[in-house]
């Protein structure tokens, strides 16, 4: 079972100050980018500093391609990046390491009258699609042949987003390619499908469950994919009732991916400063144990062993 710890997820700024007696020489580390990481990197924030009191860290949520211009701007010592980079990226000079996993789901609004319909039979690949790459008006009859016409308002993000490019990959296009409402934020984009009853949109999960209850957001459901392509859900494809069956579904590939994916921590080079790597040694390592607790899916042993060794070759 994966513990579950509370998070504030519309709080997209943190400091960590120091504390008790203070220090000679303090050090920062600073780090903006994904919603997706916030929460999590915000925790290993908080359980580094006990042991490096020294280190002050300064991060920020807004988004994968601001943690990539700031990382690219020297805004910023450490982006959080939930999706691969492009060739382009790369040749700038952009190095970056898996730190953990998580996945985007499609989302819809609990009350949808057809609500009971859609979650016995799911989407297909080529119905999502339907919904999100059509930039014409849209009923749930012209989607999957409901008994009667419901409307469907389709919510997407307005900023450069690895949620959005990863749920765009999935359905095989870019992030400009989607269709909808554009709404700034993972939190954004969850409360708009939650204030509108014919709404549909997706979510990093850490922002559709309640960590403290192990379900679903009160007000928000999840579209279940229908893998298989056989017209309603069967008992492998249905383990959205939880978070928990969520994380283990991605650990164990049930869930597709994309939309699974590693999430990153990218630089502006290979990193040379010492409280640098010494903060991503602790996260590959130590900081792994907090992974799960936090609403996230640890990374195999074998990425871990092989990152770490590459910091050996330093």
């Amino acid at each position: 079972m994966y513990k579950a710890v509370p998070i504030i997820a519309t709080m997209f700024v943190f400091s960590i100050l120091q504390s008790g007696c203070r220090q000679s020489h303090t050090h920062h580390i600073r780090i903006s980018g994904a919603f997706a990481l916030y929460p999590l990197v915000v925790k290993w924030a908080e359980e580094y500093k006990k042991t490096h009191p020294d280190i002050q860290f300064d991060i920020s949520a807004g988004g994968a391609g601001k943690g990539l211009t700031d990382v690219l701007t020297g805004a910023v010592d450490i982006g959080m990046f939930s999706r691969e980079l492009t060739p382009e990226e790369s040749g700038k000079g952009i190095w970056k390491v898996a730190i953990a996993k998580d996945a985007v789901l499609p989302t819809i609004n609990a009350k949808n009258p057809l609500l009971h319909y859609i979650l016995q039979k799911g989407l297909t690949k080529a119905q999502f699609q339907r919904i999100f790459l059509n930039s014409g008006t849209l009923t749930w009859q012209s989607v999957m042949d409901t008994p009667v016409s419901v409307p469907l308002h389709v919510y997407t993000r307005s900023d450069a987003s690895g949620a959005a490019e990863t749920w765009a990959k999935y359905l095989g296009v870019k992030q400009e390619n989607l269709k909808g409402t554009g709404i700034y934020g993972d939190p954004g984009l969850a409360d708009a499908v939650l204030k509108d009853v014919y709404g549909v949109g997706f979510n990093n999960a850490i922002y559709i469950y309640d960590l403290t209850t192990d379900k679903k957001r009160e007000g928000l459901e999840v579209i279940p994919i229908d893998i298989n392509n056989n017209g309603r859900i069967d008992a492998d494809e249905n383990f959205y009732d939880s978070f928990d069956h969520v994380l283990q579904a991605i650990s164990e590939g049930k869930y597709p991916s994309p939309p699974a994916r590693p999430l990153y921590f990218i630089t502006k080079g290979k990193p040379d400063n010492r409280d640098i790597l010494e903060f991503l040694k602790w996260v590959l390592t130590y900081g792994q144990s907090y992974v799960k607790s936090a609403g996230y899916v640890p990374l195999p042993e074998q990425s871990i062993q092989s990152s770490l060794q590459e910091f050996k070759q330093q």
